[in-house]
Order: C-alpha cells, then structure tokens, then sequence
C-alpha cells in the first residue's frame, strides 16, 4: 500500500533531467534551502504540537496514517512501517505503545486470522482530531509561503539548467 510517489514524480522533474550532473545557480540553492527550512520549521511545529497533546511525533504520524487510510481499505503493521519509512519490528513497537495509551487496536482479518489489521479508539480519534485542527491553522498560516516557494522551486526545476 504506497500512497506516495517518488520525489522526482511529486515534483515533475522530467527524467531526462534525474540524475543529470548540471550544477544549480546559487539562486537554486538558495531556494531549495528555504523551501528545507520551511519544512523543518512545520516539522519542529508539529513536534511540539503532539508533545504538547501528550504524544511523540511519530505517534502523531502513526495515528495519521491510520485515519487516513482509504475506506475501502485496512492498515497492517507493514503498511504502517511503509508509510513511517521505519522496520517493521519498530512499528510493532510503536503499535504497542499506542495499544497501550488506549489510542489504538489490533484486530484480526475475519477471513484470515495470520493477518493483523490496525484502527484508532474513539479516544484516538479525539485526541488526533485535535492535533490535526491545530496543525491545520498553522498551515493556513504558512500557506501562502510554502505555496510560493514550491512554485519557485519548481519554476527553478523546469528551467533548463545552466552552467555556472
């Protein structure tokens, strides 16, 4: 279950140009460098942010994982690894956590009793609607700025590259 794409694709890097060994401007780097400080600045928010509700982040991200996954469909501790980039032995271990906290279950496949499915408490549930109000404010608050460099760096992207 991979629901997200590789970075050239997210961002419409042509393939010819993946790889290639053209240097950037320092215009380029200066604004892949902003774009990386804007997004660990969201980072170091949401870090307090689940701190602050009395989880880690990678509890957060976990939790988020589990709501967000598709109707249609069930999460298992692989997937979950998958979605965290984290061993599946590491998930086992955040799973127990969360099983402990009362914020999340394990329940088994009723067709196949080997397989492990994952799902929010109601108390998981409240406490992630929570956060995620909180970390929706705050990126319509930084909005408009992530907007405009992503535009930036993906104008800078698409140009062709020059040679410095």
């Amino acid at each position: 279950m991979t629901w997200r794409r590789p970075f050239e694709q997210a961002w419409g890097v042509p393939q010819e140009e993946r790889g290639r060994g053209a240097r950037l401007a320092r215009s380029e780097y200066a604004l892949l460098a902003a774009f990386r400080y804007a997004l660990r600045s969201f980072l170091r928010f949401s870090e307090s942010a689940a701190e602050g509700g009395g989880l880690t982040a990678q509890h957060y991200q976990a939790m988020l994982v589990l709501r967000g996954c598709p109707e249609d469909r069930r999460v298992t501790i692989n997937d979950l690894a998958q979605q965290l980039l984290i061993r599946h032995n590491s998930a086992v271990g955040l799973v127990d956590r969360l099983d402990r906290q009362g914020l999340a279950v394990r329940e088994s496949s009723p067709l196949d009793k080997r397989k492990v499915y994952l799902r929010l408490t109601p108390k998981g549930e409240r406490i992630l609607e929570r956060l995620a109000d909180v970390h929706r404010e705050e990126l319509r608050r930084i909005g408009p700025q992530l907007r405009q460099l992503v535009q930036q760096v993906t104008r800078a992207t698409a140009a062709p590259r020059r040679r410095a």
